[in-house]
């Protein structure tokens, strides 16, 4: 994909292929609809690591499907990514959620 912009006149293209190039490392929250927690979670592929948690794959939430994705973040570095997960483990990561899906969280899930 590329757009044109000028520059004193003078066309010159930018490519945005570097969003294509780019790897990312997501951290995500799982909401089960069985027992109402959360889970969160990294990988560097969300919708296959999504498809796993949903078929019963994963350990640790496999008794408590359905799931939903309730958030996630996409970071450029794993060392980025498990940092920031294993904050929205702690107390203040939680309230975090809480705060940054208050609405959500209003409307009754």
């Amino acid at each position: 994909m590329k757009l044109l912009a000028t520059d004193n006149n003078l066309p010159r293209q930018i490519t945005l292929n570097f969003f294509y190039d780019m790897k990312f490392y997501y951290v995500y929250v799982l909401k089960s609809k069985k027992d109402k927690k959360n889970y969160v979670g990294y990988t560097e592929n969300l919708k296959l690591r999504f498809e796993q948690h949903s078929k019963g794959l994963v350990t640790s939430t496999k008794n408590r499907r359905p799931l939903v994705i309730i958030y996630y973040e996409a970071c450029l570095s794993r060392t980025d990514a498990t940092h920031r997960e294993k904050y929205l483990k702690t107390y203040y990561g939680k309230m975090f959620i809480k705060n940054r899906l208050a609405e959500w969280f209003s409307q009754g899930e």
